[in-house]
């Protein structure tokens, strides 16, 4: 669905590369989770699929067609996006917000277009938020409202940013349990994220990235190992298996002086 094929990416004014010779595709189905360390070149893929940055090399396709190639609006109307940051210049009402998704379709106030929003509205669960501005709900109904109007752009994948930053354990929760749901439809879900124990639930690959570069990339049973994530991470740890859910966890350890 998603590949990226050997990119490469530099700022001006960087020294060396912010990614560095990253491959690897995101496929319909599952979730495919990007983590690791602040600075590792994580939200960089996001705004290099974007667009927002320039490659210095390499390729990213979409079902093998050069982003490059794509127009804005036929990107959108292929994958739909949930930036990490976002600031709306008008106090609209959810459902107004969320029908803003249909505007790469150019078929806003149609029959099709009503049914799209209708349905991500009740899949996401924010049918109660309709009515409200968008400036009076709380960080987890704004990032449900925000995966809302991704659902509603009916694309075959939906790229996330950091999604559960800032949101308490349930909406944490909630937000992971409906992306599972969403993979689990046939949308390929690509997924940045610093939950590294929520990541190792519910995604079926994990590609987590140092410095640019890959430093492993499989099932969560491949990536979470403790020599791995403590050369990675630069912290003393340890990975182990959670007896009550089955799924394995990182544990930071306390530095000993």
């Amino acid at each position: 669905m998603i590949a990226f094929e050997s990119v490469r990416i530099a700022y001006p004014g960087q020294v060396g590369r912010a990614i560095d010779g990253v491959s690897f595709q995101v496929e319909r189905g599952m979730i495919t989770a990007v983590a690791g360390p602040n600075g590792s070149g994580k939200s960089t893929l996001v705004r290099a699929l974007l667009r927002r940055v320039p490659l210095a090399g390499g390729r990213i396709t979409i079902d093998e067609s050069p982003v490059d190639a794509l127009g804005a609006r036929a990107l959108a109307r292929r994958v739909a996006f949930v930036t990490q940051r976002e600031e709306t210049a008008f106090a609209r009402t959810v459902g107004d917000y969320v029908a803003l998704a249909r505007y790469p379709h150019g078929d806003a106030g149609t029959d099709a277009a009503r049914r799209a929003v209708e349905a991500a509205v009740v899949r996401a669960g924010v049918e109660p938020f309709l009515a409200r501005t968008i400036d009076t709900l709380s960080g987890g109904e704004w990032q449900r409202v925000r995966i809302a109007r991704a659902l509603a752009q009916e694309g075959d994948a939906l790229v996330l940013d950091e999604p559960t930053s800032f949101l308490d354990v349930a909406h944490e929760m909630l937000v992971f349990e409906l992306l599972a749901q969403i993979a689990a439809s046939g949308v390929a879900v690509l997924l940045v994220s610093h939950q590294l124990n929520l990541v190792a639930r519910f995604a079926s690959r994990i590609v987590l990235l140092h410095r640019g570069r890959i430093a492993v990339d499989g099932a969560p049973d491949v990536v979470m190992r403790g020599e791995v994530l403590e050369r990675v991470y630069e912290w003393p740890l340890v990975v182990s298996r959670d007896p009550a859910v089955g799924a394995l966890a990182l544990v930071p350890l306390r530095r000993h002086h």
